[in-house]
């Protein structure tokens, strides 16, 4: 990957796929496998972009495209390892270091929604206007209006009593 590209059409748009990254790994190996492989995937898959909507929306759907598969893949894997180990030969995994407590309760959060709900508050909380995200996820402005609102009932409703 040139470093231009890098540099121009990837690191502007760090912030949004670090955080679709994070929503979807429980781990800082797995958010940096998804990075990377996001990375990799625009990279690979530059040339087909057909200037249909902006460079930006292309990056997170992609973003979010990869980060399912990765996660649909994962679950098949530990599935498949958790019938081969005994319980006792399980290990536990350390949760990504973040240094604010109140958000590693929000991203845990987040992680128990449903893999659309996920993508839609990450966007969201990435300031994207409904327009935006309907376009990214395929359906209309006020699906997003009802839908982001029924997330944000769940999470403050999982998050009370965790953060002061």
């Amino acid at each position: 990957m040139s470093r231009d590209f890098y540099k121009s059409s990837i690191l502007p748009y760090a912030g949004i796929i670090i955080k679709i990254c994070r929503a979807y790994t429980d781990t800082e190996e797995d958010f940096e496998d998804y990075y990377q492989e996001v990375c990799l995937q625009i990279w690979k898959s530059k040339d087909r972009f057909q200037d249909q909507s902006e460079w930006s929306t292309w990056v997170y759907r992609l973003t979010l495209n990869v980060c399912l598969t990765l996660m649909r893949k994962s679950k098949k894997q530990k599935k498949y390892e958790s019938n081969e180990l005994s319980p006792g030969d399980q290990k536990e995994e350390n949760a990504p270091s973040i240094s604010d407590e109140s958000l590693n309760q929000l991203y845990a959060a987040i992680r128990e929604l449903s893999e659309i709900d996920r993508a839609v508050i990450l966007l969201y909380l990435e300031e994207k206007s409904y327009q935006e995200i309907a376009q990214i996820m395929g359906t209309n402005p006020n699906n997003i209006g009802v839908r982001i609102k029924r997330i944000k009932e769940r999470l403050k409703k999982k998050l009370d009593g965790k953060v002061n």
